[in-house]
């Protein structure tokens, strides 16, 4: 389009100041000329029979009377008789109706000469015109509203052409005296309405748009009009429309955090009406409550079609099905990512590729072969299963980012085994300030633990201790005393009602394990 309106500018100045074009101008206006002249030297002619004759002038026509073969001016005339005077003024209604009569028709031809030219400037400039549409047109034939939108910008210029002429005095003057214009008074420019706002590009897209950011603005998601300031106002136009995320997303799937999304109410709550409702609107409303004043558009709404995938804990998701009855209606299908995957040739080659392009977008030395091993067997060690591989790649990411920062820093090409190790062993050293504590105390016999022989109701048992991101097992004595007594093992937390339900649980087996070993060991007894 900016190509079409240079080119048509430039062949409307080249076609209507050639001198064809102005010969043909000529013609009518020397046609409408004579009919006019026809016209006076008619209404000259009955005027001179009632004693008057008739001259025109730029500001219109006037009649003199004539006395004695004489035409009289007007301090002659106020000479006169004042019954001659009455004679002339009696005479001269008729005479101003014949001028009024004949201004009428002069201005009807007056018109038809202005239709004429009109006419023939509508004919050379539609054939001008029609040149540099149609070749657009052969382009878009099944668009109804491309076909629309340049026919109307045909019928545009054509009733325009005036503001496409550019004169040489008008050339001169703008290049001379560009101070001089006044800038609350710009001439029109009908072609700045012929641009085209390209809203969305998906020309380079192989299929559906996929669409993720970070910013979750108001303005980046759903679109919004800038404005340029002007005079002290702040004003725009429909080539400032900016797409959002939605926008760009519109035909395919527009993945948000739901975390983020959620911290800005404003932008949750359009998105589920815009949902709703199926079209988008870029909409400044946001922008019209500061102070400037602001010349602003309200631009047609869009035809939305997009499916919204919301990233979340559980937390999230429960909260917002109890909470949210749009939430159900709007995000039907729930997916729950596992921890953990199969240990197979498929997904550890899946995991080798992430390994690479993590690597390429960190701008990191890549793994050997042996480096890849060890991280799939780290990825085995945090899923706790040598049969299965962890899906924690935050967690698989940082050893792989300070494997090779390490490498870097010893200036190897390649990440080997030995740099996957020392991530893995700086980063356990980073966090054990707890297990160390807890060893010093095993060491000191501040806690008790015998590792040799054995005691009567006494057992050691492993306990896992996480803290944060790290976990380590302990050894812990597990005791327990006996008595004689009536009802067997008795839960003393129990019967005074402070222990839980999981406590008691294990107490009862516990006493039904002792009871089938009293039965077993007294077997001769009735006591069983």
């Amino acid at each position: 389009m900016e190509s079409f309106i240079k080119d048509v500018k430039a062949d409307i100045n080249k076609t209507f100041n050639n001198e064809d074009f102005e010969k043909e101008k000529a013609l009518i206006k020397q046609e409408y000329e004579q009919k006019r002249s026809i016209l006076l030297e008619k209404l000259n002619k009955e005027s001179m029979k009632y004693g008057f004759e008739v001259k025109t002038a730029q500001n219109g026509i006037y009649m003199m009377p004539i006395y004695e073969g004489k035409t009289l001016q007007e301090e002659e005339f106020n000479k006169l008789d004042d019954s001659i005077k009455a004679q002339f003024e009696e005479k001269s209604n008729i005479v101003q109706e014949q001028i009024m009569s004949t201004i009428s028709e002069i201005k009807l031809i007056e018109k038809e000469s202005e239709k004429k030219i009109q006419e023939w400037q509508s004919n050379i400039s539609l054939l001008t015109v029609n040149v540099h549409i149609n070749y657009i047109k052969s382009k878009y034939k099944r668009n109804k509203i491309i076909s629309n939108f340049l026919d109307n910008i045909k019928k545009d210029i054509i009733k325009n052409v005036p503001l496409f002429l550019e004169t040489p005095n008008q050339a001169s003057n703008s290049a001379a005296q560009p101070m001089m214009q006044n800038p609350h008074r710009e001439p029109p420019k009908p072609w700045l309405n012929y641009r085209v706002n390209l809203f969305v590009d998906n020309s380079k897209l192989e299929g559906a748009p996929v669409i993720m950011d970070s910013n979750y603005s108001f303005q980046n998601i759903f679109g919004k009009l800038e404005y340029e300031n002007y005079m002290g106002t702040l004003r725009t136009d429909y080539t400032m429309i900016k797409s959002g995320l939605l926008q760009k997303a519109n035909g395919g799937y527009i993945i948000f955090q739901a975390e983020d999304l959620l911290t800005s109410p404003i932008c949750y709550e359009n998105l589920k009406r815009v949902l709703r409702i199926k079209e988008i609107s870029v909409d400044n409303s946001l922008e019209q409550r500061n102070a400037m004043v602001m010349i602003s558009l309200k631009p047609e709404p869009i035809p939305l079609d997009l499916k919204v995938i919301l990233i979340g804990n559980s937390n999230i998701y429960h909260t917002l099905l109890s909470m949210d009855p749009d939430f159900r209606k709007l995000f039907k299908i729930k997916v729950e990512f596992a921890d953990d995957a199969p240990r197979t040739d498929e997904n550890i080659l899946k995991l080798a590729r992430f390994i690479h392009s993590f690597c390429e977008q960190e701008e990191l030395p890549h793994l050997d072969k042996n480096a890849v091993a060890r991280i799939i067997e780290y990825a085995s060690r945090l899923a706790d299963d040598k049969t299965k591989l962890s899906t924690k790649f935050n967690d698989l990411s940082q050893i792989i980012a300070e494997a090779g920062t390490w490498a870097q820093l010893s200036r190897s090409k390649v990440v080997t085994e030995d740099f996957v190790n020392k991530a893995i062993n700086e980063k356990i050293q980073r966090v054990k300030k707890y297990d160390e504590r807890y060893s010093e105390m095993i060491r000191d016999n501040t806690l008790l633990i015998s590792t040799n022989g054995f005691e009567i109701g006494q057992i050691n048992g492993l306990t896992i201790m996480s803290v944060g991101d790290y976990s380590f097992g302990k050894p812990a004595k597990i005791t327990v005393n006996t008595f004689t007594g009536k009802s067997g093992i008795i839960n003393i937390e129990r019967e005074v009602e402070l222990s839980g339900s999981t406590h008691s649980k294990g107490v009862l087996i516990l006493s039904r394990i002792y009871w089938r070993i009293i039965c077993a060991r007294y077997s001769s007894f009735s006591l069983c």
